[in-house]
């Protein structure tokens, strides 16, 4: 039987925190560095170029590796790397091509191992809620960001729903705007804009 905390010994355990600032930390807080993230959205809201920027932001506080299950290496993913200019971050970011979630726990265990990970995409990762789970609990230390397909204005899937609820940060990506709901915020963040004439335009339509 695990022991029990007081609300003392609690408040007094220390918790590494991602230090946003700017727009980053108007959206989302000054997050936990580990956990569990999800960002969902449907094709051409600009889901994709959100998620780079974010990788981008992120490799300023660890190294950040995405595993492309989707698109592997092509050429759009080529083409988002050098819209994002990723390459000004190469030392600490890097591209997995399609590496199983069993590999990819692997590669984790290991010795100075990166401290965050985007799996792009949850439904192409054939993961189910259980083996999120398990995945999540053998790196409790890590920060896993997946991205997932959208039905509707939720993420698509049973199991990504399932995720959804869980995660500590969620993310809603519509009309080049990032919304995010976070655990670590009291009140909820500005929406972040990927794409300040994207955002005009879809704001125009509606």
């Amino acid at each position: 039987m695990k022991r029990a905390y007081s609300p003392i010994e609690v408040l007094q355990m220390k918790r590494k925190v991602l230090e946003f600032g700017g727009a980053w930390e108007a959206s989302m807080g000054k997050p936990a560095a580990s956990g569990t993230w999800i960002i969902w959205g449907n094709s051409g809201n600009g889901k994709s170029s959100f998620v780079m920027q974010l990788a981008k932001y992120l490799c300023q506080f660890d190294k950040v590796i995405y595993d492309s299950l989707e698109e592997s290496t092509g050429l759009s993913v080529q083409k988002s790397l050098q819209r994002h200019g990723m390459a000004e971050v190469s030392r600490r970011f890097q591209i997995l091509d399609r590496e199983s979630m069993e590999d990819l726990s692997e590669r984790l265990k290991r010795k100075k191992s990166a401290g965050i990970v985007i799996v792009d995409s949850f439904q192409y990762s054939g993961l189910n809620y259980a083996g999120y789970k398990k995945l999540k609990e053998a790196h409790p230390g890590k920060l896993l960001i997946f991205i997932s397909h959208a039905e509707g204005t939720r993420p698509e899937g049973r199991a990504a729903k399932k995720v959804e609820y869980d995660a500590d940060v969620k993310i809603y990506v519509e009309g080049f705007k990032a919304t995010c709901k976070s655990r670590f915020m009291d009140v909820p963040g500005v929406p972040f804009v990927i794409w300040e004439e994207g955002a005009k335009k879809y704001a125009l339509k509606e």
